[in-house]
Order: C-alpha cells, then sequence, then structure tokens
C-alpha cells in the first residue's frame, strides 16, 4: 500500500513556469463555462419577454448580455487563479526547502 508513495528523495521541488499554464487554463474553461452559462440564462429571458410581449424573440439580445457577463467572470477568475496559484507555489517551495532539510 505504501510502496506506491514516492519517497522524500524523488519529490521534486515546484516548478514556477507552470504557474501561467494554469493560471491560464483554469481561467478559459471558467470563461468558457461562464459564457455558456449566462448564454442560457439569457436566451431563457429573452424567450420569456417575447412570449409575455407577443412577439419574436430577438437573440441579438441575449449575446449583447452573455459576452460581457463572460468578460468580467474571466477576469475575475483570472485574478483569483493567479492568487491561488502563487500562494499554492509559495507554500509547496517553503514544504521542499523543510523536506530537503529535514
Amino acid at each position: 500500500m505504501f510502496r506506491s508513495m514516492p519517497s522524500p528523495s524523488t519529490i521534486r521541488a515546484p516548478r514556477w513556469y507552470t504557474i501561467p499554464v494554469r493560471v491560464f487554463l483554469v481561467t478559459f474553461i471558467g470563461t468558457l463555462l461562464c459564457f455558456a452559462v449566462s448564454l442560457l440564462l439569457a436566451i431563457l429571458g429573452t424567450v420569456i419577454v417575447a412570449v409575455l410581449r407577443g412577439a419574436h424573440p430577438d437573440m441579438r439580445v441575449a449575446y449583447h448580455l452573455a459576452l460581457p457577463m463572460a468578460l468580467l467572470a474571466g477576469i475575475f477568475i483570472f485574478v483569483l487563479a493567479v492568487t491561488m496559484e502563487i500562494r499554492h507555489y509559495r507554500q509547496s517551495k517553503m514544504l521542499s526547502a523543510i523536506e530537503k532539510l529535514g
């Protein structure tokens, strides 16, 4: 059971160049997910308003609502991802240094 765990000498120090890759992936996937959800909600809202008014729905309105919401969410996700990745890198670097001492 414990044989699959790496020995202390094989644990690698964290790599700084993986931070931008992870930040980009998390930001991209999070922005796409927020765009999809906000577009779905905007389409549903547009259809509901069109039914209540008795008119044909104009789907351009849905995109005009969804895109700015997704961009704002993307900025928010980017800031959080950078903050969390830098904190994780510092913590991993410190733990790696402590393991090398002991």
